[in-house]
């Protein structure tokens, strides 16, 4: 017998936003010497001129703990009132149990639905897909989404390729229920022929296929630097597009890109691809932030804000893309003026 209900509905929105950023400031200047490189050179390269750096004994869910609560405070909410926590991340260092459950215990929250999803820099995009999902049918009624990263923790400081790239930091947004419509459709989906261009080597079982091996080294970051920059120049642009079409926008009705904080290169690219008009705020948080991962769109949106405050309210276009090679956007409604 099929089941006789009629399914629960109603509209989504972002109802904040949190970051936390660590103290530490990293110039390019620290970097340089060790791989030979210059300052001037990085950024040219990437954009970056400092990143955020975590101290040794500052962990992944130190930092999402801030940044989820000041997310939770901003949307006039507390920690109990959560029904579901998504953690998008690729350096949590264990398997199970989750990082999502581990923050729970942050929150004192420990009855809430939480898990972990692994799409590197796409993840927090996914996650705001999920999330809108579970509130349009009611599944939750408020729902943290965490992007947060301590990749200093696998980033070979020798690397030529990634030193400078990579560091830490945690986002967060509350969604939850809307009178009308603020996310709209996710585009998303994988280039999953080439997902070996971006990796995380060694891995377990590179030990296990190896026994007699007691050293492969620590796991770090692998980057095919070349591949990654043309499959992001070429089709993530269109990918956006789709979003914003899929929203029922053009790009004259946009305010705000916020892509991730790859590399500002890429971010120039996307733009004149797009052919975004100059009326549209370019999120550009990579030059002091450095790329970050999951963590980088949620972190771009809050300092966006914070220069841009009257683009509360504001749409939107949030395109995520990483390791897999994975990609989401969608079109969003940017959360209002905080309540605390």
């Amino acid at each position: 017998m099929a089941l006789n209900f009629t399914p629960p509905t109603q509209n989504a929105r972002i109802l904040s936003v949190g970051a936390y950023r660590p103290p530490r400031i990293v110039p390019n200047s620290e970097i340089v010497d060790r791989i030979e490189s210059s300052d001037e050179w990085i950024q040219q390269r990437t954009g970056i001129q400092t990143r955020h750096i975590a101290a040794a004994d500052e962990s992944l869910i130190d930092m999402a703990t801030k940044a989820a609560t000041q997310a939770i405070s901003r949307a006039g909410l507390t920690a109990d009132q959560i029904d579901a926590v998504i953690f998008a991340t690729i350096s949590y260092p264990y398997q199970a149990p989750s990082a999502a459950t581990e923050l729970l215990i942050r929150l004192g929250n420990t009855k809430a639905a939480a898990f972990d999803i692994s799409a590197a820099c796409a993840g927090f995009c996914y996650g705001v897909a999920l999330a809108t999902d579970m509130v349009q049918a009611k599944t939750s009624n408020n729902v943290l989404v965490i992007g947060g990263e301590k990749l200093s923790d696998f980033t070979d400081p020798d690397d030529r390729a990634t030193a400078f790239i990579f560091a830490d930091g945690a986002g967060a947004v509350v969604i939850g229920p809307s009178q009308d419509v603020g996310i709209g459709p996710t585009i998303w989906g994988a280039n999953a022929e080439t997902r070996e261009a971006i990796t995380l080597e060694p891995s377990y079982l590179d030990y296990k296929n190896n026994p007699g091996k007691t050293d492969l080294g620590w796991p770090n970051i692998s980057q095919q630097g070349q591949t990654v920059f043309r499959w992001a120049v070429y089709e993530i642009a269109p990918i956006a597009l789709r979003a914003l079409e899929a929203a029922g926008l053009t790009v004259d009705n946009l305010a705000a890109f916020i892509p991730h904080q790859a590399n500002e290169r890429i971010i120039d690219s996307l733009v004149k691809s797009m052919k975004l008009p100059d009326s549209v705020a370019i999120a550009r948080d990579i030059r002091t932030t450095g790329n970050t991962s999951a963590a980088s769109i949620p972190l771009a949106m809050d300092a966006l804000l914070k220069e841009r405050p009257e683009l509360h309210g504001k749409s939107a276009l949030l395109v995520g893309f990483g390791a897999g090679l994975v990609y989401a956007g969608q079109v969003v409604e940017l959360p209002p003026v905080p309540k605390q």
